[in-house]
């Protein structure tokens, strides 16, 4: 054990001035100079780095509650995306999309465009990273080609790194998946079928244009308003639980706030409305229904009894997606 302790004591000029190790195979031996496998050195500490999960991978992006609702709750939705740095030569643009065909992470189109697949598995911790890594390979990728998930370098560049966070981010809302194509039309045998199973499953869903990162959508027995919200979690289910002991919590007749469920970071109120309610005819009550949030945040003081009841009955029912 001694001789092993002394090994492990002893650190390359390098490591010890503390410059950054390099990333080597597992069973490589340490590039730090420890004498033992990375796997069982600095390996541990990448490892640790790369699944570490990041509660809020989307803060610091504009539009953040809008990227919360695409990775979460729209079914095929795209949005252009500009980068800081120009695009390289041969990249007309960069698209992220809700969905890729094979739930590929990442595509380069024939023409050269980058499509970048946002509901897939993340491979660490930090789903901005995983999608900063896939857009980073895909931008060199050969056209024509998909990019295949990887497990992004700890250090690698997030999406806040690459993208210009002083453009609009503005999510285009589809009926179903012909953006997987240059031309859908064309599309004939084995791949438009995918694409036509792909569309059925599609769940009809509208953004509302009155407030921001609220989502409609259709279901058979009912529809729903899902609504992400950018407020502290405690402040908004105090101000929730405040407007639905007053009564003030719907949008509408036969509509009801349901609770909420938490995803990236976010709280997302859900709302239960009647089936022949469209995305149009929420408009104006979720337009109202935000100013009267706007001014319940604002109070401070404790809750009454029945907001408590109110506020235990949210709680309750809320989930976590991620």
């Amino acid at each position: 054990m001694a001789k092993k302790r002394a090994t492990a004591s002893k650190r390359s000029p390098k490591a010890a001035a503390g410059d950054a190790v390099p990333v080597v195979g597992a069973r490589e031996p340490c590039p730090c100079g420890s004498g033992r496998r990375y796997k069982a050195c600095h390996g541990r500490e990448a490892a640790h780095a790369v699944t570490e999960l990041v509660r809020r991978p989307f803060e610091g992006l504009p539009a953040e509650c809008d990227w919360v609702a695409l990775r979460e709750l729209v079914p095929a939705a795209t949005v252009p995306l500009t980068l800081k740095d120009p695009l390289p030569d041969g990249v007309p643009s960069v698209t992220l999309g809700t969905v890729l065909p094979m739930a590929w992470p990442g595509l380069r189109r024939d023409t050269g465009a980058v499509l970048l697949g946002l509901q897939n598995d993340a491979s660490s911790g930090d789903i901005s990273r995983d999608l900063a890594d896939t857009l980073v390979r895909a931008l060199s990728a050969e056209a024509g080609n998909p990019v295949e998930g990887r497990r992004p370098d700890p250090d690698g560049p997030r999406l806040q790194d690459l993208l210009d966070l002083d453009a609009p981010f503005v999510p285009q809302v589809h009926a179903g998946f012909d953006f997987w194509l240059e031309d859908a039309s064309a599309a004939t045998g084995e791949v438009a079928a995918s694409l036509e199973r792909a569309n059925e499953a599609a769940i009809p869903t509208a953004r509302l244009n009155g407030v921001d990162a609220a989502y409609w959508c259709e279901t058979p027995e009912k529809n729903h308003l899902r609504w992400v919200m950018p407020h502290p979690e405690e402040a908004l289910l105090d101000a929730l639980a405040r407007l639905h002991a007053a009564g003030a919590s719907s949008l509408g007749e036969g509509t009801r706030l349901v609770g909420s469920f938490r995803a990236h970071g976010l709280l997302v109120p859900v709302w239960d409305l009647p089936v022949g309610m469209s995305a149009d005819d929420v408009e104006k009550p979720a337009a109202a229904f935000g100013e009267r949030l706007a001014e319940t945040l604002t109070r401070t003081g404790p809750l009454t009894a029945d907001e408590r009841r109110a506020r235990s009955g949210f709680t309750n029912r809320q989930i976590t997606l991620s």
